[in-house]
């Protein structure tokens, strides 16, 4: 089994309740049974964590965690490359 992002985790178990044992790669919000307004706030949740914006609506709602992981995952990694680029100061 995959490892889900350990903040997804995190979020899933300490704010929403969900238990541990539901949290897997194939699960989505639908299937743990978060509405829409709880996908909105996991959706802000990830992003004033770790720096991820995306539509609540389209990326969290339909996909599957193991989706949901990989897109934070690449998103991240974005972001610490971007940051890490050398910047040349030659003329």
């Amino acid at each position: 089994m995959k490892t889900i992002h350990p903040k997804i985790t995190e979020v899933l178990t300490g704010t929403f309740k969900v238990p541990a044992a539901e949290i897997l790669p194939e699960s989505t919000m639908d299937s743990l049974e978060m509405d829409s307004l709880a996908v909105a706030e996991f959706a802000v949740i990830i992003k004033e964590t770790l720096g991820v914006d995306a539509d609540s609506e389209k990326l969290y709602k339909d996909a599957t965690l193991a989706d949901i992981s990989a897109y934070i995952d690449a998103a991240v990694g974005s972001a610490a490359a971007e940051a890490t680029v050398p910047v040349s100061n030659t003329r």
